[in-house]
């Protein structure tokens, strides 16, 4: 079984975000970077789990420059066993999902997996725009997926329940929390990581971002709280009415 596993680059949970060039291009300075945790602990380790039960291969990829090289290799030392990466920057989420779709197609994945979004935008559109360039079957937020020969059994939520499908192979799926379990690279995965190969290829050069960014803004900050008697109940709703605008 081949498996590819779709990760990026992220700035950390704790960076402070600034922007500059009148608020038209994100600051990097003072930021640290992760994998993107919802490719991490859900995506990576749910094909690394699929490896070990089944047998096969997982490959990495990636769009990016050399600074994402260190989020690959730990990769690596998780239990991927070789990765690529596009050298390119990612400059929206098509033009990524056409770089991968481009690498992909010659290489016989038998199940392709993203992580549900990224957590610097949110837009959960790279495996459906994946899976469509590919003509691939996709799921959307698995919680749950088993293989058996060439079906996959593969569980998400749905408003009200749960959804249970059969997709045959080749497919392209978006993990969600619930698929696996975080798993933390052990010494003897980090030391085999450094001899694992990290293939860079050239970019696609056919391939442009459909989107560009016109400018940047911090959400408002927060205001003080206001505190109503639990007795006035017609000065609460005059708030919500009137100031939160929230009815």
């Amino acid at each position: 079984m081949k498996i590819l596993v779709c990760i990026s680059k992220v700035p950390d949970t704790t960076s402070k975000i600034a922007f500059t060039d009148n608020n038209t291009k994100f600051s990097e300075d003072g930021v640290t970077y992760i994998m993107n945790p919802t490719d991490e602990w859900y995506a990576l380790v749910r094909g690394v789990e699929l490896k070990e039960a089944h047998g096969g291969s997982v490959t990495v990829v990636c769009v990016g420059d050399s600074s994402n090289d260190q989020i690959i290799r730990k990769s690596l030392a998780i239990g991927a066993d070789d990765a690529v990466r596009i050298d390119a920057q990612p400059d929206d989420s098509y033009f990524v999902a056409a770089q991968i779709a481009n690498y992909a197609k010659e290489q016989g994945f038998d199940v392709i997996i993203t992580g549900k979004e990224t957590i610097n935008y949110n837009g959960s559109v790279v495996g459906g725009m994946l899976a469509e360039l590919l003509d691939l079957p996709y799921v959307a937020l698995v919680t749950k997926m088993d293989i058996a020969g060439n079906e996959a059994t593969i569980e998400r939520e749905i408003e009200g329940g749960k959804e249970i499908l059969s997709v045959p192979t080749p497919f392209v799926i978006s993990a969600n929390k619930g698929l696996a379990e975080q798993r933390i690279p052990n010494m003897r995965g980090i030391m085999a990581a450094r001899k694992k190969p990290l293939n860079v290829i050239p970019a696609d050069a056919g391939i442009s971002a459909n989107t560009s960014v016109v400018s940047y803004s911090a959400p408002p900050a927060r205001t003080a709280c206001k505190y109503v008697d639990a007795d006035n109940v017609d000065e609460l709703i005059r708030l919500l009415h009137e100031e939160a605008k929230a009815i």
